[in-house]
């Protein structure tokens, strides 16, 4: 699906290309890709850079075409390993063509689409919407963070209110994966930003934009380090718990064993096939099977004294 902006004085939205409009692309079809080529002369290879979901950010000139491709962050609706991710966007700017380029279907887009509209005051030119897309990506990480912050403070609550198995450490797992794709990707979106401050012209207002992001990135940065360092020691803790209980069962059942060993032990001395002098008393078997429970009641009493049962 492609959307064609009016940028200037508020954005808005319009029937048909024209220059210097912006052209957003969402979940591209054939048509909608083979309009960006053949109309728009776009390269064919970069939208199958930015297919690709595990694209790095980078920047790249090829004859007058500036093809950046941002990382932002996505949250996947179906149930998988690692629900939030990061994808590529694409940005594409030439002379008057600007157009931006994504797979996938993102709030991130959309709250930045309605803000602008709010805003009524458009883009001063393609650059000024680069970087906007910046501030929106840096913003849009530190509310995924929050949210998986939560979910990190709903994991330590379990560390009290339940007894915790394997899935809670896979939960946690998947978490951790989240964080690792979140601070790859700041860091390649910082390094891109390093890189565009030369590559595209600045203005005074644009340079006031990228110190915006740059706070904004090496906020989401530092808070990306600080629940990875967190979500690491509850991980630790999930893990030390989980050994304990393990070793408080092996030595319960190990208490449990060493008692019964003693009523067989005496059960197999009397039965064995020699003369004991009990063999043909009545009283026989009455004494070894109160013999074992006294025996069994006393070793029962020490471990339970020592806490071993």
């Amino acid at each position: 699906m492609r959307t064609f902006w009016n940028i200037n004085k508020g954005l808005r939205t319009l029937e048909a290309w024209e220059p210097n409009c912006w052209t957003q692309v969402t979940c591209p079809t054939t048509e909608d890709e083979e309009f960006l080529c053949s109309e728009l002369n776009i390269p064919s290879y970069f939208l199958d850079d930015i297919r690709d979901k595990d694209e790095r950010s980078r920047y790249e000139y090829d004859e007058g075409w500036q093809l950046i491709i941002l990382r932002i962050p996505y949250v996947k609706e179906v149930q998988s390993r690692t629900p939030h991710t990061t994808i590529p966007l694409g940005i594409i700017l030439n002379k008057d063509v600007c157009v931006t380029v994504c797979n996938f279907e993102t709030n991130m887009m959309i709250d930045f689409v309605s803000y602008q509209q709010r805003r009524n005051r458009g883009f001063t030119d393609a650059v000024d919407l680069v970087f906007r897309l910046f501030l929106s990506s840096s913003v849009w990480y530190l509310k995924r963070l929050k949210q998986i912050s939560i979910l990190i403070e709903e994991a330590k609550q379990n560390l009290e209110d339940r007894t915790i198995d394997n899935e809670d450490l896979i939960s946690l797992s998947r978490l951790q994966d989240s964080l690792t794709y979140f601070i790859t990707s700041i860091r390649g979106n910082e390094t891109l930003l390093s890189k565009l401050k030369f590559k595209l012209p600045v203005d005074e207002l644009d340079a006031d934009l990228i110190e915006d992001v740059t706070i904004e990135m090496n906020q989401a940065r530092e808070t990306t380090n600080i629940y990875t360092n967190i979500l690491d020691s509850t991980m630790e803790t999930y893990a030390s718990i989980i050994n304990n209980n393990m070793s408080g069962v092996m030595k319960s059942m190990t208490s449990v064993s060493i008692v019964l060993m003693f009523p067989t032990l005496i059960a197999s001395i009397f039965g064995m096939n020699l003369i004991n002098g009990m063999e043909h008393q009545w009283w026989g078997f009455p004494v070894v099977v109160v013999g074992s429970l006294i025996v069994t009641g006393i070793f029962y009493a020490v471990f339970r004294l020592r806490a071993w049962i």
